[in-house]
């Protein structure tokens, strides 16, 4: 093979292997909603999932709709969210958001969305800020398309939890197992 007929191999090739972009940068908004995080012990965890679970649903069913139109591309400063779970080797899980920049269809597979991680890492190890990550569009929980005036279209269980409160059940406060150790800050 001649030097001149390797380098568009080479150039092909390293283009096949990386996620094509498509919103660079991200834009939010200064007066976008501000995302707060929720400390969920097992009680309110479990409350947590099966009050979201019908959110999840119509999130997936309405993603199509705004897949289509970041695809098409979004109007300036218009930036495509998704909702996922990052998982760490202990078992541990955490809710974020992730900046797309591409989706990829896949023959006979499900398509893969390619993005930044937007949010800090406060439980799960081995993520951080802004890090490289990709996802099949199956383990999407919820998306959001933030807007330049600061609204937001989707986002439905982030708006959900924002207004949502644990049931009376997990807010009492419970003895510890052990008689003998005394809870802190009580």
């Amino acid at each position: 093979m001649r030097p001149s007929s390797v380098l568009p191999l080479a150039v092909v090739a390293v283009f096949l292997t990386q996620p094509l972009h498509g919103q660079n940068p991200i834009h939010v908004a200064p007066n976008a909603p501000r995302d707060r995080t929720l400390a969920m012990d097992s009680c309110i965890l479990t409350a947590a999932e099966k009050a979201i679970a019908p959110l999840t649903i119509e999130a997936k069913v309405t993603y199509p709709g705004a897949k289509a139109r970041f695809q098409k591309g979004l109007p300036p400063k218009h930036s495509l969210f998704v909702v996922t779970h990052l998982r760490d080797s202990l078992g541990k899980f955490e809710r974020v958001f992730i900046a797309v920049d591409s989706i990829r269809d896949s023959v006979g597979g499900s398509a893969r969305i390619f993005g930044r991680i937007w949010n800090q890492i406060t439980l799960v190890r081995g993520y951080r800020l802004y890090q490289a990550y990709a996802l099949p569009e199956a383990e999407l929980l919820d998306w959001l398309i933030s807007r330049p005036d600061g609204s937001e279209e989707g986002n439905l269980i982030g708006n959900f939890l924002d207004r949502w409160q644990p049931p009376p059940a997990c807010l009492r406060i419970k003895p510890p197992s052990n008689p003998h150790l005394e809870l802190s800050g009580a």
